[in-house]
């Protein structure tokens, strides 16, 4: 059979077999047709607006809110350490002590140098008191031409040069009285104390050893802990998008600012909370964030030094603002998006694609959390579905709210 014929018999049953279709009845056309979707069953919340708390989560470090280094501020051999390492020591307290005996002998020396000038001081007056008898004495005589003018001008001389013996013997007895305080401080300065109430740290020189003034005059060091500075930073993007919604009145703060609460590992409030006392004006070139410092209170001693910790910000609240539960905010390659039921024909609806920006986490309250701020993409009225998601398969399918409905997908 030739290759025509064949073309012509296949052609002739596409026709037989199109004839047929159309000559089926409307419902026997349904019949033969794919079958539609039967819509599955979904719960929904509808978008509203109301003002909502939010909080602003980093990491911070502890410090002491003095921390101070212990110095030598004379050169000396250290006599003694007074103080366990680690210990809680006042102000004032002894910690080091250094040998003192030069700086005994300087002290003596200084007495004895108040005594000399006060000697000197002692001589002057008198030869003043002579010079002042001496030229009482010649003047008569000058004016009655019994002594020489030459012997007046002698006796003035004497009272001046004895005036100045008895200045220079005042300044000496000051410069002495320097000396002495001088002597004074660098001997009480071989008793090294405690500058402030706080833990001391490990002795970076033991008995013996020789400090210098200047470098090598190190000791050990001595924080404060009963109360404490937290310091972390804000990432620039983050400081400046609240200080825009700040500006525009989509967030509120209190007229104090920020308060500042300490999380545990569980993120949990710690008990521990505190105010903002420190805001840079710059960003860190190194961070890139605007650092911040906040203090706490320490009373109990369970915060440390160098301790890392998250620092959550607390009191702003979203004006007007659109939460959703994090559940319903799904992921593809274009962003984020939620299934939005939407009116169909015959009284039905359809799950439709809304793309979203979401902002922060927020716990409503006790009964809605883990809550997604939504910046843009949603209206008020929109019935965003919540759970079922897992059985929507293509946008556009047809969907039930039934809010008994618990979604397989979800993991609490």
């Amino acid at each position: 059979m030739r290759l025509n014929q064949l073309v012509f018999i296949f052609s002739l049953f596409l026709l037989t077999a199109c004839d047929s279709f159309s000559m089926l009845k409307d419902d026997e056309k349904k019949e033969a047709a794919a079958p539609a979707p039967q819509p599955v069953s979904v719960t929904s919340v509808t978008v509203n607006r109301e003002d909502i708390p939010v909080h602003y989560e980093f990491v911070g470090q502890v410090a002491g809110s003095l921390e101070l280094e212990v110095r030598s501020r004379i050169t000396g051999i250290i006599e003694q350490r007074h103080y366990k390492e680690g210990s809680y020591a006042k102000a004032g307290d002894l910690l080091f002590s250094l040998d003192d005996a030069p700086f005994k002998a300087e002290f003596k020396q200084a007495l004895a140098a108040i005594e000399l000038a006060k000697a000197q001081k002692v001589t002057a007056q008198a030869q003043l008191k002579q010079a002042e008898r001496e030229l009482k004495r010649v003047t008569p005589l000058a004016r009655n031409q019994m002594v020489s003018q030459n012997q007046l001008d002698d006796a003035n001389s004497a009272v001046d040069i004895a005036i100045a013996q008895q200045a220079v013997a005042d300044a000496t007895i000051k410069q002495a009285e320097a000396n002495l305080l001088s002597a004074q401080i660098n001997l009480d300065y071989t008793r090294i104390k405690a500058p402030i109430d706080g833990i001391t740290g490990r002795a970076l020189k033991n008995r013996g050893a020789l400090v210098q003034v200047g470098s090598d005059s190190l000791l050990t060091t001595q924080v404060q802990t009963d109360s404490v500075h937290i310091n972390f930073g804000i990432p620039e993007n983050d400081q400046l998008r609240i200080r825009r919604e700040l500006s525009n009145g989509s967030l509120k703060l209190p007229e104090t600012g920020f308060t500042v609460d300490l999380l545990d590992e569980s993120g949990n409030s710690s008990g521990y909370s505190g105010v903002i006392d420190f805001k840079d004006y710059k960003v860190d070139n190194s961070t890139g964030n605007f650092a911040m410092r906040a203090s706490i209170n320490n009373s109990q001693g369970s915060l440390s030094p160098g301790q890392f910790v998250r620092v959550q910000l607390k009191s702003a609240v979203k004006v007007n603002a659109i939460a959703l539960p994090q559940r319903a905010i799904l992921d593809n390659p274009e962003g984020k998006y939620v299934y939005v039921a939407s009116p169909a024909e015959n009284g039905m609806k359809i799950a439709l694609q809304k793309k979203v920006v979401p902002g922060e986490w927020v716990d409503m309250d006790e009964s809605r959390k883990n809550y997604w701020i939504i910046r843009s993409g949603l209206e008020v009225g929109d019935e965003v579905i919540v759970d079922g998601v897992a059985r929507i398969f293509f946008p556009g399918m047809p969907v039930k709210i039934d809010d008994s409905v618990d979604d397989p997908a979800v993991v609490e």
